[in-house]
């Protein structure tokens, strides 16, 4: 099987194809960035088709980060992976961003508690944490900072995400032993592409994957009566 990966849900626009059985992916393509998404996806896509035999054409099925994540960010990529699998004739499937960030950190064989952390601003984040294996401690949730220091114990525990530091600042003065992971503030898209190539097309949908409702409110203020 071979799979192309997209991921816009952060702070970065990549994408790799990735073959059923390999360390690394054939073609691969990674810009840091906060916003711009839409400008850069196509032609980085068709920059990494072209290092491959058969380009887009060969690819058997898209995997796209689905968030949580930026509003903008997660529509140009759902869009574009619908475009590309539809375009192919192959299924697309979606992963979440937290799913991508711990990943490696289950795959490396940690023994200690594993959680990733997103920021969502105004003192919030994404959280979702698991044990060593992966199995699941802490679903994926919007929660205040403190809130996730809580669910942490007393550690130890890795911790990666854009938010990362933020939880383990708060974590340390309540006296909890955390690591922070290396791992950079977006996801490998290597590890977006191997969840993508395990995933269930008929579960795993490629639709935005939101975990609190829309800034956004009707204003009532100056609503005019119906009659």
């Amino acid at each position: 099987m071979r799979v192309l990966a997209i991921d816009t849900a952060l702070g970065a626009c990549s994408a790799c194809i990735l073959e059923a059985g390999a360390a690394e992916p054939a073609a691969s393509e990674s810009l840091v960035m906060e916003r711009g998404h839409a400008e850069a996806l196509t032609p980085l896509l068709d920059r990494v088709g072209a290092r491959i035999e058969g380009g887009l054409r060969s690819i058997d099925r898209v995997a796209v980060t689905i968030g949580p994540g930026s509003f903008t960010g997660l529509r140009v990529g759902i869009s574009a992976a619908r475009a590309v699998a539809l375009a192919c004739g192959v299924p697309v499937v979606g992963v979440t961003t937290l799913s991508a960030l711990l990943a490696p950190l289950v795959a490396s064989g940690e023994r200690r508690l594993l959680a990733a952390a997103i920021d969502a601003r105004h003192g919030a984040v994404y959280f979702q944490a698991v044990a060593p294996g992966g199995r699941s401690v802490v679903a994926p949730a919007h929660m205040g900072v403190r809130e996730a220091v809580r669910y942490l114990g007393s550690g130890p525990v890795v911790l990666t995400g854009s938010a990362a530091a933020i939880v383990a600042a708060e974590a340390t003065q309540a006296g909890v032993s955390v690591v922070m992971s290396a791992a950079a503030d977006h996801p490998d898209i290597a590890w977006v592409a191997r969840l993508g190539m395990a995933a269930d097309p008929a579960s795993a949908l490629p639709k935005p994957y939101y975990l609190r409702g829309p800034d956004a409110r009707p204003q009532d203020a100056a609503r005019i009566a119906r009659r």
